[in-house]
């Protein structure tokens, strides 16, 4: 099997688990601007950027208005409070892979740029090209992300075609789709029939099983 020529990594739910993170800071966020409990997290939010899920949570209270303080204050909690998220498996043995390989790769999340960096730091992460929320004009499900990440690896866009993108949202799924790349579907918050239904070409539980896989 020929190998892709690229790898492009979504990070939360494919790399990493981190919704007690997120979850802690919207919590302590909502509480601390509104002095009221927020409400549990809807899966119709999984893979949107923060500023979609602040608007979010403030409509259920009926304060629109305040979507970009609670948005700033969250991600004033996320850092200042920050709890490493779990790292899923398979991770380190990719990167050590893909770089013994020489095969480029790096990460495009809607999650903040700052997150990503304390993240990819606490849990020594080999991680070199990543891009955040801030990055685009247009985040995810536009393919912005995936093709801003892509350029700075250096391809071209005749390479698209043979980059895989590892996803485990259909927001994200969407993007690589939309891209022309190949979007490889992780089943961390999604079912493999609606990872499919959106795009996704192959399905895998983790990381871990991609990467064993590529090297069987």
């Amino acid at each position: 099997m020929a190998l892709p020529k690229g790898f492009l990594f979504d990070f939360d739910g494919v790399i990493v688990d981190s919704f007690k993170s997120h979850y802690s800071a919207w919590t302590s966020a909502f509480k601390e601007l509104f002095n009221q409990d927020i409400e549990p997290f809807p899966t119709s939010c999984i893979g949107k950027t923060p500023r979609v899920i602040s608007n979010h949570f403030c409509s259920t209270i009926g304060k629109e208005e305040h979507t970009d303080a609670l948005y700033l204050l969250k991600e004033k909690h996320l850092n200042s409070h920050f709890t490493i998220p779990t790292l899923l498996p398979g991770i380190h043995e990719i990167t050590t892979y893909l770089s013994k390989e020489n095969i480029p790769y790096g990460i495009a999340s809607n999650a903040t740029k700052q997150f990503l960096k304390n993240s990819i730091e606490h849990l020594d992460l080999n991680f070199k090209t990543v891009f955040g929320f801030e990055d685009y004009e247009k985040p995810k499900p536009s393919p912005e992300a995936y093709i801003t990440l892509a350029k700075a690896l250096g391809f071209l866009e005749k390479d698209f075609k043979d980059i895989w993108v590892f996803e485990d949202s259909l927001t994200g799924t969407s993007a690589a789709k939309q891209a022309g790349m190949i979007p490889i579907g992780i089943t961390t918050q999604y079912s493999g029939e609606e990872l499919t239904k959106a795009g996704s070409v192959m399905l895998f539980p983790t990381v871990l099983e991609a990467y064993q896989y590529l090297t069987s």
